[in-house]
């Protein structure tokens, strides 16, 4: 198994001596899983973070109409967790499913306290990994209330460059807050635009 890109992911917040380096990854569950899987189901505990490694995974909820809201997409390279869950052993209140073959890099609570136990310095990388989440919840909840749908849409390409060719328009659409069909209004408009 190759560990360089999570490796070097952990290496933006600390410094890793060779020993440490092979206690993480030894630490490290991979799991392979096929496209459309539930990752979390409302009402489980997570009993995961995960590096992404490969694929794309939706983070949503269900309304109270069963509707389901997309709040956030994972790619390559970045971390998925329900942290309350995790952390406080409570059900979720989440779904995460993979919307392409995805391949993860996990920890479980246990095997995450042995390794904060041991390297201590890593409490470092979590807590980095927290505040980005949080910075782009309050960014997403920001937007989400103040901007036209157009520019939340601008946003979100900037945001996941490559979400658009990845997954279908109606999860994008979920995600903004509107129709399938004025997402496709906005991309005509912006393809007329760059022509």
């Amino acid at each position: 198994m190759d560990y360089e890109n999570i490796l070097n992911n952990v290496s933006k917040c600390i410094s890793l001596t060779d020993e440490e380096r092979k206690l993480f990854t030894e630490l490290l569950t991979i799991r392979k899983v096929p496209k459309k899987t539930i990752l979390l189901e409302e009402g489980e505990v997570c009993q995961f973070e995960g590096y992404i490694q490969k694929g794309c995974v939706r983070i949503y909820y269900l309304d109270e109409n069963g509707f389901e809201v997309t709040l956030a997409f994972a790619v390559e390279d970045w971390w998925i967790s329900d942290i309350a869950s995790f952390h406080y052993h409570r059900p979720s209140s989440l779904y995460m499913e993979t919307l392409e073959e995805s391949e993860f890099l996990m920890l479980t609570p246990e095997t995450k306290d042995r390794l904060l136990e041991i390297v201590p310095k890593f409490e470092r990388v979590f807590r980095m990994l927290v505040q980005r989440r949080l910075a782009v919840l309050q960014n997403r909840l920001i937007h989400t209330m103040a901007k036209p749908a157009a520019d939340r849409y601008l946003e979100f390409i900037e945001m996941y460059p490559t979400i658009s060719q990845r997954v279908p328009q109606y999860y994008i659409a979920s995600y903004l807050g509107v129709s399938p069909e004025f997402v496709s209004i906005i991309r005509k408009r912006l393809a007329a635009k760059n022509k």
